[in-house]
């Protein structure tokens, strides 16, 4: 039997999230669908910024700057769980440099600037005061002195001759926040659905085949939505209208066990520039020195991995950077990478393609009867601005009035979250008070879920089994997850509901526990059980370098209000 219904959006990245979440505000029915789970490809794989993109001041992109500054605002006021501010330091090496050659980047040249000098880094920071100041929650920038510079992070290179400090802002959990955009959108219209680990079977031009774990699934949609992020000119091929609308680069990152840095940082990004005048950054993130990030063209996103070459690089960056400390590859606990599904582009640097985003349409020809809008490009940061936009095309194709706004929208724990200190204090004892919970563990977990902290602490109860290597995370935190959250895999669990394994601290006996809990709640026997840790396992020490140790050693402190930063965008 087929289903008919006004939108199919195929990728639940954030692009794809965001969306279903607008249009199931308005009243839309709508699918969204992955082949793997939500949050899990790209969207899984940025520097963790959010941020309004100094860098392309100099190529020109003033109305993506003034876009990205504005959605980075709403997001710190809409997802304040998740999105947190991050002061962020620039070292600067001259005072001249780089002015002819910003010109040139500036009136079209593809090539990218180099050795950005404190005249050039006053402007651009002065700039994105200006376009950062719509709905404006931090503080505007300062160009600190050569003295003051390496009194506030000592171990910085004497080379510099100034630096400048200005605020961007970070998402502690990404695949977190993809998550919860699709529950919203599941809250504000139940008719719709979400589908994880779903692949397109097929089409005849009036419905989609869906392959789902209860069979396959025929959808007859209005509109078709390709959000497949780097895999948007496979999904087209597959829906009978080919296209090549995606010229991605790689993104690469590594998280490293490093305290000396992240005492040095002092909760700070350092945003700097390599030898070759590739922007690098790093920054604490969850306890971890996150490192990033590599930008090489390439088309594979199934097989992506952050390479031997790209640690070298990233460890060289960090030694001409900070000669005062050490860096070596047996400090990395996690790597990732990513590809940014960019516009397709020919003899324009990597750095240097547009991060704008655009939304072709193919309109309905041949057998196939409704049309198919592509999300090329985007930020994560712009994600809601994108949605907007693209909805308000699809409303207008559906014949259909927009109902309500998203600026003002909270996202999902950021629902009647405490703001100030005090209503902090008073939630946490409240909750503390009616679930038995000590007021320690209720901060934690309200820094790490926001409001919905409190049906957490609920099922964990006065006394939660927590994990032996991993002690700030229970099994019934889990459990609860596993239960509420649509997983379908361990690795969905491990690696996108939680930060456990990003962070590297997960050892192979709580991999073994949460695998148990996997089974309990949902209906695994043992051999799929085995089945999910080998290919868990697998994954995150091929691909992601972790070390899953079969005993951990006992774990850093939790910590909240965490900085992180640009990825794959």
């Amino acid at each position: 039997m087929t289903q008919d219904i006004d939108v199919l959006i195929l990728g639940a990245g954030v692009n794809g999230a965001g969306l279903f979440r607008d249009l199931c505000e308005q009243g839309v029915t709508c699918v969204i669908a992955d082949k793997g789970d939500f949050g899990g490809g790209t969207s899984a794989a940025p520097s963790r910024l959010i941020h309004g993109g100094i860098k392309y001041l100099e190529t020109g992109e003033l109305r993506l700057v003034a876009q990205s500054t504005l959605e980075r605002n709403l997001l710190l006021k809409n997802a304040p769980h998740l999105v947190r501010p991050l002061p962020t330091v620039i070292p600067i090496f001259s005072w001249l440099r780089g002015i002819p050659a910003a010109l040139r980047t500036l009136f079209g040249s593809t090539t990218a600037p180099r050795s950005r000098g404190a005249v050039l880094m006053k402007i651009g920071l002065a700039m994105y005061d200006f376009y950062g100041r719509r709905h404006r929650v931090m503080p505007r920038h300062q160009l600190w002195s050569r003295a003051r510079a390496l009194r506030e992070i000592p171990p910085l290179t004497p080379r510099i001759v100034a630096a400048g400090q200005y605020y961007d802002a970070t998402v502690t959990q990404p695949e977190r926040l993809v998550w919860e955009l699709i529950a919203d959108g599941l809250r504000a219209n139940p008719a719709s659905r979400a589908l994880n680990h779903t692949a397109i079977v097929g089409t005849d031009g009036d419905a989609v085949t869906l392959g789902t774990s209860q069979g396959p699934l025929a959808l007859r949609p209005r509109i078709v939505v390709n959000a497949g992020g780097p895999w948007i000119d496979r999904i087209n091929a597959r829906l009978g209208a080919p296209s090549t609308l995606i010229g991605g680069t790689k993104g690469s990152h590594i998280l490293l066990d490093h305290p000396g840095l992240l005492a040095a940082l002092k909760g700070r990004m350092i945003y700097f520039e390599a030898d070759d005048g590739r922007i690098c950054l790093v920054f604490d993130y969850l306890g971890r020195a996150l490192v990033g990030s590599t930008d090489i063209r390439a088309d594979d996103p199934d097989e992506v991995a952050c390479e031997d070459a790209e640690i070298d690089y990233f460890i060289a960056a960090l030694q001409g950077l900070l000669p005062g400390l050490q860096f070596d590859r047996g400090q990395i606990v996690y790597a990732y990478s990513g590809i940014r599904p960019l516009p397709a582009s020919d003899g324009t640097a990597p750095g240097l393609i547009s991060r704008d985003h655009s939304a072709p349409v193919a309109e309905p020809g041949g057998a196939r009867r409704w049309p198919i809008i592509s999300l090329v490009g985007g930020k994560w940061t712009t994600f809601r601005g994108f949605a907007e936009e693209v909805a308000d095309t699809v409303l207008a194709r559906l014949g259909r009035a927009r109902r309500i706004g998203t600026q003002a929208l909270p996202i999902g724990g950021g629902r009647d979250l405490p703001r100030v200190p005090a209503a902090r204090q008073g939630w946490i004892a409240r909750v503390a008070a009616a679930t038995g919970a000590r007021p320690g563990r209720a901060a934690l977990l309200l820094d790490r879920y926001g409001s919905t902290a409190g049906p957490i602490l609920t099922a964990e109860g006065p006394a939660p089994e927590l994990l032996q290597d991993a002690p700030e995370y229970s099994l019934a935190e889990f459990d609860w997850l596993i239960r509420h959250e649509s997983v379908v895999h361990l690795a969905d669990l491990v690696m996108r509901r939680s930060a456990i394994a990003v962070t590297g601290r997960l050892s192979g006996r709580d991999l073994d526990a949460i695998a148990g809990r996997c089974a309990a709640a949902l209906g695994w026997d043992s051999i799929r059980q085995a089945a999910e840790l080998a290919q868990t396992e697998a994954l995150l020490t091929r691909r992601h370098r972790l070390r899953l140790l079969a005993e951990a050693g006992p774990s850093p402190p939790p910590r909240a209000g965490l900085a992180c930063a640009d990825g794959p965008e």
